[in-house]
């Protein structure tokens, strides 16, 4: 079966929302991976740290530039994931629109290629 990443994006202020309701929203979260498990769709899920305890290494010049978090300009902000092992795109979807998230979220759905699919390098 395929799987396929379910991609947890927000902004500083849908952000903030899931903050003021965190406990509300980890609830609901938890609910939503043991119906995961249940149904034998999750393959991994994880959330991130705040985005000011990261950095970005930026390749847009001849040499690697490291900046510290957090990023001002920055309109959405990876926040977590889901990696399911579902049938179809169709399914994928699905299972994200149950996703708890807070108002102004998005749930990126992104189909993760098989081995069989990326280019093989010859040795």
């Amino acid at each position: 079966m395929p799987k396929y990443l379910l991609i947890m994006r927000g902004t500083d202020e849908s952000n903030a929302a899931m903050m003021a309701d965190i406990d509300e929203m980890m609830a609901a979260t938890r609910q939503f991976i043991e119906e995961t498990v249940k149904a034998g769709v999750l393959l991994a899920a994880e959330g991130l740290d705040d985005p000011g305890q990261g950095v970005v290494v930026d390749f847009s010049g001849e040499a690697p530039v490291v900046t510290d978090g957090p990023y001002g300009e920055t309109k959405e902000l990876f926040g977590g994931f889901f990696l399911l092992d579902v049938a179809s795109k169709q399914e994928a979807v699905e299972w994200a629109k149950r996703v708890p998230a807070a108002r102004g979220s998005k749930i990126e759905v992104r189909r993760v290629p098989g081995s069989d699919e990326v280019p093989q390098v010859d040795k």
